[in-house]
């Protein structure tokens, strides 16, 4: 049994935060959860006191330190974590849009390998997307379509020996965006929900959903996730369950335990006979690639439904491209962005550079040279931070695109080889 929860856990600004601490800690020492991904975890000591209260029924654990804020991320677990790993992502958001503090988080994707008996092992992969703070221009959007490929290229290749994958978190992508299919398509997961009436933020009786969020949207998004995939084709995973296991407020209380909701879902792991294996192999073994493509207003879209045998997802190769090229169309985009930025910035900053210059020559009275000073001061400031942004964060920008974008690009061109391979056949 899994289950993911976003805390809502930011010291000095997070409403109720230290109550609300100390309730979901009561909530997961029921002993009702075996395994639990939590996200914004931002304080140490609430890391501490979320351990500390369920290691009775949750004895192991893991806190992913990065940044400045630390990841955020939290496992709590049942069963031994064995082994741990952080892969934090090249692009992170922004250092000088403080109101936001994604950058300060050092997000990424953590990796918990647990062993569930002998010789088996389960990978919870716990993760946490940059948020979308404006869905009419949304600045982010590169950011997370290549934090979503990253987080999909990882687990591909830490997979292992592992019987299960499960990837629990804030996603900050509704199905049908980008960053959600290429998250769940690259990785050749599945969605655990199969409804598509639930929300997890924004809903209607959460204690922290603004008035203006329901006017525009009563019915609320689903933004938190939980994928699973199973490699051990001597095993079969299932969804027995998914349900949102709490209820909107704290039972007694005025509020929510977070502003999103919590997730659960109950897995079924089954050892499989000789015949079951043998049938299941045969059924894998159909066409599943015809007129896929992908529409910003629409989503992702194929003419056939997303193909699953029940124990493995089977990869549908074209819809797997169309939404790497998509991805890779978006961070052109956000290239041809940084070059314009660079330029605006070394243009602004050269502008006030040669008016500082002539300020240091123009004579000013006694009565107003502290406030001339202080003017000097701040036009150089301004000065430095934009030499900065012009060159050393756009470079830094640029490079972490680069980087997805090539990866994709890659990843892109053995796809394209396996689908020509596939025809010659």
């Amino acid at each position: 049994m899994s289950r993911g929860l976003y805390i809502r856990g930011i010291p000095f600004i997070s409403s109720d935060r230290s109550a609300r601490i100390i309730d979901i800690a009561i909530q997961l020492n029921t002993g009702n959860y075996d395994i639990v991904s939590l996200q914004e975890v931002w304080s140490e000591n609430d890391s501490r006191i979320l351990q500390n209260m369920t290691k009775k029924v949750l004895p192991y654990a893991h806190y992913f330190y990065s940044g400045v804020m630390g990841s955020g991320l939290l496992v709590l677990s049942k069963f031994p974590i064995v082994s741990t790993i952080f892969h934090g992502w090249t692009v992170n958001g922004y250092f000088h849009r403080i109101q936001h503090a994604d950058w300060f988080g050092g997000k990424g994707v953590g990796l918990c390998r647990i062993r569930v008996e002998n010789d088996r092992y389960v990978h919870l992969y716990n993760a946490h997307l940059h948020a979308e703070y404006n869905i009419k221009n949304d600045d982010y959007k590169t950011h997370r379509v290549l934090q979503a490929f990253d987080t999909a290229q990882f687990i591909d290749a830490t997979r292992g020996d592992s019987m299960v994958q499960v990837l629990a978190g804030d996603f900050n992508a509704k199905p049908g965006d980008l960053s959600y299919g290429i998250l769940l398509h690259i990785s050749e997961m599945r969605d655990t929900c199969s409804s598509e009436l639930i929300a997890t933020y924004e809903c209607k009786d959460n204690a922290y959903t603004s008035k203006a969020a329901l006017a525009k949207n009563s019915t609320g998004q689903r933004i938190d996730h939980i994928f699973m995939r199973n490699s051990d084709d001597k095993v079969k995973a299932s969804v027995m369950e998914y349900k949102l296991p709490l209820p909107p407020r704290v039972p007694g209380k005025r509020y929510s335990y977070s502003d999103h909701e919590a997730v659960q879902v109950k897995l079924k792991i089954e050892e499989l006979q000789e015949a079951d294996i043998t049938r299941l192999i045969k059924n894998n073994h159909y066409n599943c690639r015809r007129n896929v493509y992908y529409t910003t207003s629409n989503g992702f879209k194929a003419a056939s439904e997303k193909n699953t045998t029940g124990h493995f997802y089977v990869a549908d190769t074209l819809l797997q491209m169309a939404l790497i090229n998509e991805g890779i169309t978006v961070c052109e985009r956000h290239l041809k962005q940084l070059h314009r930025d660079r330029i605006a910035y070394i243009c602004v900053a050269l502008f006030l550079l040669i008016g500082f210059l002539f300020m240091s020559e123009f004579p000013v009275t006694y009565v107003y040279r502290t406030i001339f000073i202080l003017l000097k001061l701040v036009t150089f400031g301004i000065v430095l931070y934009c030499l900065f942004m012009g060159t050393l964060w756009n470079l830094i920008e640029r490079h972490g695109t680069m980087s997805g974008k090539t990866a994709m690009e890659i990843k892109l061109g053995g796809l394209q080889l396996a689908e020509r391979e596939s025809y010659a056949i």
